[in-house]
């Protein structure tokens, strides 16, 4: 069984079309605005930058992370523009999960020359 299975699908489809459209080497914000509009345009429900409070052993703490986005009130959305995805991204939005409890994270890299990356962290 894949978390969130549908919703996941429509997420990478919406970056797939701005990818498809714009290619690679923008800016992320310039992704991030385009990524909105695909979002609208599909009915993806999003949250934008959103800021989630970080608990630290049951302490909320007054630093917050800003989500690029949060899909469907439970899918963390990270992107990147970056020639290569790394590991330090990954270990981002790990962190991200455990500090939120949300449950799956999306990684959407438009830097690639080649292509669209992506990956699904799951918490």
């Amino acid at each position: 069984m894949i978390l969130f299975k549908e919703e996941s699908y429509k997420i990478i489809g919406a970056a797939l079309k701005v990818y498809n459209t714009l290619g690679h080497g923008f800016l992320e914000s310039v992704y991030h605005e385009a990524l909105k509009i695909e979002f609208d345009r599909a009915n993806i429900p999003y949250e934008n930058e959103k800021d989630i409070k970080i608990c630290y052993q049951g302490v909320e703490l007054k630093q917050t992370y800003r989500a690029d986005f949060v899909c469907h009130n439970k899918i963390i959305i990270e992107l990147k523009a970056v020639s290569k995805l790394e590991d330090s991204h990954r270990s981002q939005i790990f962190n991200y999960l455990k500090a939120t409890n949300h449950k799956l994270g999306i990684l959407i890299n438009f830097g690639n020359p080649d292509k669209l990356e992506w990956e699904r962290k799951i918490l």
